[in-house]
């Protein structure tokens, strides 16, 4: 399915928008759920991947001798975590796999971590890369190491399982750590369900928590990840255009919250009240773009399109795990911002856009089965018109996403 987005203005009044449940938080705390039923969760995500990750772990609930091949698609966090679940759930079986993409995305180094631990994973396939033969078992190691700058999801896996391993876990981490934000996240989670953790320079450790949990609910913050589009509808629109969204919180433990700082230099003013945040645009001056992403590598595709759209020059910087997303986002970006008349210059790690001159209308977008590219090209609409091929891929994380476009005046056919 494409989409025709015309060239658009907003309505003029308070626009509102409800966005549910950040899919970082609620894929973490599903598999959480599925260790210690205890726990309730409110607001969760709407999204295929979490969808596809809740599904999976119902499997555990109707245990058999028979292998159970379960498909994750396109969800490379449910594949992450997944694996390491599955490589503790004693007398179960699974082959683990996913798309064609999802075949081409390593995860060795995963598995050579719960290896370490004692757990028995196999390819069944290529070397290093899904399907996975998963057989469940007793892990009773409780030291591994890793190195840390392929993917946050890694660790985040095996932090998970930690407090029911029967000693606990010490992680050590080796070389730089991407995306620390989402570890911090993931430890924040289990602090917040009862489980004591750590972290003290290279070294995590998680202790071991056999006991049952004090019944508790917990209420998912909205996704800052799905924030950003609208981030940068305000910044493309004209001076007093404001936005609402619901939840969010100041105190946030997505590292993609700091879109309210980074905003501002694309004249973004963000004030939290409560359970939300309001938007609004308060100025068109603007300096080029000098940004580190390392820890917020999410982002990076709706910060891109907003400094072409505002015809401003960037260079984005830690995008290394980019390469290795459900596409290969620096090529992606490089392809489609030169379609609109951009001049983008990528490295491994860096992708830098020139101050742009013009934007070549009704151009087609190539989204690559990927939801971000879909939805951070969007806000052009408000400059131009512009398809967006395979639009449905939004729904991986913001099923809604084009229904709440409309409501706020965008045009599309």
């Amino acid at each position: 399915m494409n989409i025709s987005l015309q060239k658009s203005v907003l309505f003029n009044q308070k626009l509102v928008i409800n966005i549910t449940g950040s899919k970082s938080e609620t894929n973490r705390l599903l598999l959480l759920q599925a260790l210690f039923p205890e726990i309730q969760l409110e607001n969760k995500s709407h999204s295929d991947d979490s969808d596809v990750m809740e599904k999976a772990l119902a499997i555990t609930q109707h245990q058999s001798p028979i292998t159970k091949t379960i498909n994750i698609h396109h969800a490379g966090t449910a594949m992450r975590f997944l694996t390491a679940y599955f490589a503790i759930q004693e007398g179960v079986e699974v082959i683990l796999t996913g798309s064609l993409r999802m075949k081409e995305r390593p995860i060795h180094v995963l598995v050579e971590a719960l290896k370490q631990l004692g757990a028995e994973i196999s390819y069944d396939e290529m070397q290093e890369y899904p399907p996975l033969r998963i057989k469940g078992k007793k892990l009773i190691k409780n030291k591994v190491s890793l190195h840390a700058n392929v993917s946050s999801q890694y660790i985040s896996a095996l932090l998970l399982i930690a407090p029911k391993l029967e000693n606990g876990l010490e992680l050590t981490l080796k070389g730089e750590i991407t995306s620390k934000p989402y570890i911090e996240m993931t430890l924040a989670l289990l602090n917040e369900i009862g489980v004591k953790t750590s972290f003290l320079g290279d070294k995590i450790v998680v202790q071991s928590t056999t006991y049952n949990l004090q019944p508790t609910t917990l209420k998912i913050e909205s996704d800052w990840s799905s924030a950003s589009y609208f981030y940068s509808i305000i910044a493309l629109s004209k001076i007093g255009t404001q936005l609402t969204l619901f939840s969010f919180k100041q105190n946030s433990l997505q590292g993609d919250s700091i879109l309210a700082e980074i905003y501002k230099d694309f004249g973004v003013e963000t004030v939290f009240k409560e359970d939300r945040v309001e938007l609004k645009k308060v100025s068109h001056s603007y300096k080029p773009i000098r940004l580190d992403l390392i820890q917020s590598p999410d982002i990076a595709q709706t910060i891109a399109v907003t400094c072409f759209g505002l015809r401003l020059g960037c260079r984005l910087e830690g995008l290394q795990t980019l390469r290795i997303k459900e596409t290969d986002r620096l090529e992606a970006l490089k392809a489609e911002l030169s379609k609109l008349g951009a001049t983008v210059i990528i490295s491994n790690n860096i992708l830098m856009i020139a101050p742009s001159t013009r934007i070549i209308e009704n151009t087609m977008i190539k989204t690559y089965q990927d939801h971000r590219m879909a939805m951070a090209f969007a806000p052009l609409a408000l400059l131009t018109n512009i398809t967006i091929e395979n639009a449905e891929v939004v729904s991986k994380s913001y099923p809604t996403f084009w229904e709440d476009l409309k409501q706020i005046g965008f045009q599309m056919e």
